[in-house]
């Protein structure tokens, strides 16, 4: 039986909210820039800068789709290639082909490590399923179904728009909020009436984007200043400290817009 709420969905970003696969995205991108940026130092006689979480990740490349990613990082450091074509075999010199050489070391990463779970937010989700809350996960990744299927966590969602589905119907990706707005689209609720939960800023600027009813941010990166400038009505370190679905109703009666 649904339990009365204020909001009826939450959308999650998977990768640094429900699974620990920021850093191992982050770790997937510096393996890939790095081997570039030193190609480029023997060919074009460029200085090898390395590619850095907070200087470079964080900014350019976080939250976003990966051949945005690519093509974001590199004209930071003023590097202008073709954008390619997905189908580009992985270290092409283009942004596809740069994009599919970083997938290849997440996917190389996560089977030597595997997949864990932040216990906080998959506690929430369970509770907010029995409740009744209809749930989606949206997110960049083209990895997202795989992830959250080795955690046995994908059945938990009503919906999925990650990806995948993004290049399918040609979403926009964060901080566009397409990803957010289609999941409710799907699920047939009002943004007003949904929460976001995101842990990067192009994510939070998506949910504010998409003018839903509470964009809750989550700081795993010490990133609380930025993740509230970028618009979001709350930040944690984690989600333990909002008190379950109870305290996340009240968060949402009292911050909703």
């Amino acid at each position: 039986m649904r339990q009365k709420t204020d909001f009826d969905a939450v959308i999650f970003d998977m990768d640094g909210v429900i699974t620990k696969t920021a850093l191992t995205h982050a770790a997937a991108w510096k393996i890939m820039f790095d081997e570039y940026l030193r190609k480029r130092e023997i060919v074009h006689g460029e200085k090898f800068v390395a590619f850095t979480h907070g200087r470079d990740y964080l900014p350019y490349v976080d939250g976003k789709p990966r051949y945005k990613g690519v093509e974001s990082f590199l004209q930071s450091r003023g590097i202008h290639i073709p954008f390619g074509n997905p189908s580009d075999p992985p270290g092409t010199e283009s942004c596809c082909g740069l994009g599919n050489r970083k997938n290849t070391a997440f996917n190389e990463v996560i089977a030597k490590e595997g997949v864990q779970v932040y216990q906080s937010t998959v506690e929430l989700i369970s509770e907010l399923k029995k409740a009744g809350v209809k749930l989606g996960v949206a997110s960049s990744s083209k990895n997202c179904q795989p992830v959250l299927k080795a955690v046995n966590l994908l059945a938990l969602f009503d919906v999925r728009v990650d990806g995948v589905v993004s290049a399918e119907l040609g979403l926009n990706g964060k901080p566009e909020p397409d990803i957010f707005t289609t999941a409710c689209n799907i699920l047939k609720v009002q943004y007003a009436k949904s929460i976001v939960v995101e842990d990067a800023v192009s994510g939070v600027q998506a949910g504010v984007n998409g003018k839903f009813g509470l964009v809750l941010g989550i700081a795993r990166e010490n990133n609380r200043n930025e993740l509230l400038a970028a618009g979001a009505d709350w930040v944690v370190e984690d989600l333990a400290e909002i008190g379950g679905l109870q305290g996340l109703n009240e968060l949402f009666r009292k911050l909703r817009h």
